[in-house]
């Protein structure tokens, strides 16, 4: 058997392997639910592993096998192929005369046992002293027909990038889900409770950057030992310093999972650092007064259930009057107009934030009956750059609008402009996600036909609107997004992470049933909004 060299026809990869996110599958697990798509695959767009022959218009043969990725030269992998033209863990398609590329879309990786590799690879006369389980590579190899028919003319094999199994430890791919705290104080020490996706306490970085037009311009490490990680899906951690200690205004930075072993990092959340409020006694008791007291809403910030109950009250709705509070707050507190006009006319900055990080604009969202407060201030034009300010529990005021049930208020929020699909930072709720975790249809209809809401928005951990009714059990809610769906193809397969198909209850399931809107596509995790429905 003799090799074709380059100069003539050649074997190559146009579309790479998914590297990341793809489960090898035991024997006893049954044949792989999906194959193993390509790098550019897409939600909406397929993509499957292909080979390209250049050069060269004919019949051919391509072999596909299994080899090491960390040994200097490819090696079979104790791992096999599975799918529908594998045989003996080799892959073995025939390319038609007409073609020059051909995919692979049904690939498996079936995952030997440690215990199994020795076996294994005494058949194929090879030994497993240093050999990675948790990454394979694919192996492309074309063979051309000789003078007789058979194939025997062997191109130089292409092989691919590395593919990772998802279910290693050190080899998942890195994502925050959720954060109780979005926001801290430039002297650092705050504590954050952090939930992520499975990580290896000695192997993991909560790491805290700045950067501009030129590049990085800070960096710095959240404080935490392995201790601090708890089952691998939570990190308590504390804030480190920020550069300036003297910062006069609040500043956005990013904040992000980085893993020490070979440098992989999450997507960045955003983080905020304030500067250091000092109260000192004598000025502290100077302030202290009689004030009327108001209804205070930083109760609701916890609402929302996806995330474990995480949110700390206290930090995320305005309190009234509180330490920080200028007179202009207290102005828009107490309704009172033309204090508010008086004060903006004599240069109040209505920029301000009290302690907990709200505008003037965070206050108006929250107040009882509204009384058209939201409308009066966006009538000036300065202050609707205020409408995606967050406070340091990581909320714009129409998430504190609809944390306090206030339909005037949001209205008036939407037709000065505010952003319906702006996530909250703790853990990428938008307006929607907090109106169907309070179960409000009134604001969700709002938001849904008045602010044209995305009803496929999707949290850090990719919960929908339909997953979170789903998962609660609002009936109301799951039919009036099912509705809205219809044509959308939502997410509704019995399926969870194991593809074991769950029945639950009887009307719930009919009403998901009855959408009709099929999808391949679940939610992270694979609970799909039916699965959430049969668990209720």
């Amino acid at each position: 058997m003799r090799t074709v060299s380059a100069d003539g026809p050649y074997l190559q990869i146009v579309e790479q392997p998914k590297q990341r996110g793809f489960r090898f599958r035991y024997g006893c697990e049954g044949p792989s639910h999906g194959g193993l798509p390509g790098a550019s695959s897409e939600k909406n767009r397929k993509t499957y592993p292909t080979v390209k022959i250049s050069n060269y218009q004919g019949p051919a043969r391509v072999v596909v096998q299994l080899v090491t990725a960390v040994t200097p030269h490819p090696q079979l992998h104790a791992h096999s192929l599975v799918g529908k033209q594998c045989d003996k863990g080799i892959c073995i398609a025939d390319l038609q005369p007409k073609d020059s590329n051909i995919s692979f879309p049904n690939l498996g990786i079936l995952h030997v046992t440690k215990k199994n590799v020795a076996k294994t690879l005494e058949e194929r006369m090879m030994e497993a002293k240093e050999m990675d389980l948790s990454v394979v590579r694919l192996m492309f190899t074309a063979f051309l027909p000789d003078s007789d028919g058979g194939f025997s003319r062997r191109l130089e094999p292409a092989v691919s990038e590395p593919i990772y199994d998802s279910k290693a430890p050190n080899a998942s791919n890195l994502k925050i889900v959720r954060m109780d705290r979005t926001a801290g104080c430039v002297s650092g020490g705050e504590e954050v409770y952090l939930l992520c996706d499975k990580v290896q306490k000695d192997d993991i970085q909560v790491r805290f950057f700045e950067e501009d037009d030129t590049g990085l311009t800070w960096e710095a490490l959240g404080d935490f030992s392995p201790t601090d990680v708890h089952r691998q899906f939570a990190i308590v951690f504390k804030t480190p310093k920020y550069r300036d200690q003297n910062l006069q205004k609040p500043t956005s930075v990013f904040v992000q999972l980085k893993r020490k072993s070979d440098n992989e990092t999450s997507e960045p959340k955003p983080f905020t650092y304030h500067p250091q409020i000092i109260d000192k006694e004598e000025v502290q008791r100077k302030r202290q007064k009689t004030l009327p007291t108001f209804h205070d809403f930083s109760g609701h910030g916890g609402g929302g259930g996806g995330g474990g109950g995480l949110y700390r009250g206290g930090g995320g709705g305005p309190a009234a009057g509180g330490p920080g509070s200028t007179p202009l707050h207290l102005a828009v507190i107490t309704q009172q107009r033309e204090a508010v006009e008086a004060l903006l006319l004599a240069g109040a900055d209505p920029t301000l934030t009290d302690r907990h990080g709200n505008t003037v604009l965070h206050l108006a969202s929250t107040l009882e009956g509204g009384g058209g407060m939201v409308q009066f201030l966006l009538q000036h034009k300065e202050l609707r750059a205020l409408l995606e300010h967050t406070n340091t529990a990581g909320l714009c005021a129409i998430h504190l609008a609809v944390l306090a049930s206030q339909l005037s208020s949001l209205r008036e929020l939407l037709e000065g402009g505010a952003n319906v699909e702006t996530p909250e930072r703790s853990c990428g709720r938008t307006a929607l996600h907090l109106a169907t975790e309070s179960d409000n249809v009134s604001l969700a209809g709002c938001l849904l036909l008045e602010g044209n809401a995305n009803v496929d928005c999707c949290t850090f951990n990719g919960s929908t609107p339909l997953h979170i009714a789903a998962g609660r059990g609002s009936v109301k809610l799951t039919a009036k997004w099912l509705a809205w769906l219809c044509p959308a193809q939502t997410p509704l397969e019995l399926t969870d992470e194991h593809h074991h198909l769950s029945l639950g209850q009887p009307s719930k399931l009919k009403l998901c049933l009855h959408a009709k809107t099929p999808s391949q596509q679940p939610r992270l995790l694979s609970l799909t909004p039916l699965r959430l429905v049969s668990i209720c």
